[in-house]
């Protein structure tokens, strides 16, 4: 027999927290797989994508670098065509521009061939390249051999989040910021904002990137991981046209990162970087933002040591090219040896979402957890951009499940 509740006015049927890409799309999706849902979307800044999904390199990945099976291989691909339909069909800003990686040094030769074999196993056109061919894509681009993607792209991904919000049918609420979560497994979610005002829903869905963790903490669920955040600093290049599209170094496999690389973005500007390093706030912009309680809770986590002593040699060297603007022109040179210093011109950070576990393994996949009434997506850093359209309509299916469920 169904149970009748009485006495409680729900605000909506699903309460999305974070008006990112992730959350915007899985807002965009609720409504297109089951019209009629009500839908809120909360958002602690005045506008949407104002963290990782603005302040990245805004590149559509082909979904090469990913193990093949896994979450971010499938919804790579998926997504980044997905995308650049997406873009078209709505007027946003996009190019389908291909994208080279490139080895520089005999012992990444390996590495570049296994990336060939990867992204074949994902079903991705690639074409191998030598020395003299890389010239073909790239005239100032130096290397031994490189491969060619060509279904790598760049878009506005901060027009794709706008257009989610305003084709969701969601209720968007801007300087929203979640202060509170009260759950009561046989009735719902309370939230309070800010504002004091509180928010009755059915489900509760986390996409709160950078604050993913400590929300699944207030709701009563265990999250098993931390929010580790790494600071990704950008130069823009004063002569762009040095760089015709994208080029990439071989990544290093036992890290998510992608090394510093070129992008030449949607207005034409060449986008240099980003490293790798920690940073002391959750929104740590810069070296001098710095959140004593964030700093502490990322320093109490087992995982964050566990790093440090297993990989302090890759980060010590992130730190100086971070440090020392002519040891990341240094970083730069090896791809594109007529870079200078002077050419190199600050640009705003980004910072990574990165999810560790508590024996510091980094999370290489996307991660969502499922709560009593409640879905949690706990790492969702790059490509999740890209595959913010599929990774929508999983978070989607399970947060509709939920609902019916209840």
């Amino acid at each position: 027999m169904e149970r009748v509740r009485t006495g409680i006015a729900y605000d909506c049927d699903v309460l999305v927290i974070g008006g990112g890409i992730v959350g915007l799309s899985t807002a965009y999706a609720i409504t297109r797989a089951a019209p009629g849902t009500r839908v809120t979307v909360l958002e602690k800044e005045p506008g949407p994508a104002r963290h990782q999904t603005g302040r990245n390199s805004g590149v559509i990945h082909s979904g090469v670098y990913y193990r093949p099976g896994s979450l971010k291989a499938r919804y790579a691909v998926r997504g980044a065509a997905e995308m650049v339909k997406f873009c078209a069909e709505y007027g946003i800003d996009h190019a389908v521009t291909g994208k080279l990686i490139v080895a520089t040094d005999r012992s990444e030769l390996p590495r570049l061939h296994a990336l060939v074999q990867r992204g074949r196993e994902n079903g991705i056109p690639v074409r191998e390249l030598g020395a003299s061919q890389i010239q073909e894509y790239e005239p100032e681009v130096r290397g031994l051999a490189a491969i060619h993607v060509g279904t790598t792209g760049v878009c506005d991904y901060v027009g794709v989040a706008r257009q989610l919000a305003g084709a969701s049918g969601a209720e968007i609420r801007y300087g929203a910021q979640v202060l509170r979560v009260d759950r009561r497994p046989d009735l719902g979610v309370a939230v309070r904002i800010r504002s004091g005002e509180v928010l009755r829903a059915r489900v509760l869905v986390n996409c709160a990137g950078l604050h993913c963790d400590e929300v699944a903490r207030m709701t009563g669920d265990d999250p098993g991981m931390r929010i580790v955040p790494f600071r990704g600093e950008y130069y823009e290049l004063a002569r762009p046209e040095l760089v015709r599209g994208l080029v990439y170094p071989v990544p290093d496999p036992a890290f998510p990162f992608l090394g510093v690389h070129l992008t030449r973005g949607i207005d034409g500007g060449v986008h240099v970087g980003p490293n790798a390093v920690p940073a002391l706030a959750r929104e740590g912009y810069g070296w001098g933002v710095v959140r004593p309680r964030e700093l502490g809770a990322t320093l109490a986590w087992p995982g964050s040591w566990h790093i440090a002593r297993r990989h302090w040699r890759y980060g010590a060297g992130e730190l100086r090219r971070s440090l020392s603007k002519g040891a990341f022109t240094s970083a730069v040179r090896r791809l594109l040896p007529a870079v200078t210093e002077d050419d190199l011109v600050e640009a705003p950070a980004g910072v990574r979402a990165q999810a560790v576990l508590a024996d510091g393994t980094l999370v290489d996949d996307f991660l969502v957890r499922e709560g009593a009434r409640a879905v949690h997506v706990l790492n969702a850093p790059s490509p999740a951009a890209t595959a913010a359209l599929p990774i929508g309509r999983e978070v989607a299916r399970r947060a509709l499940a939920v609902l019916a469920a209840g």
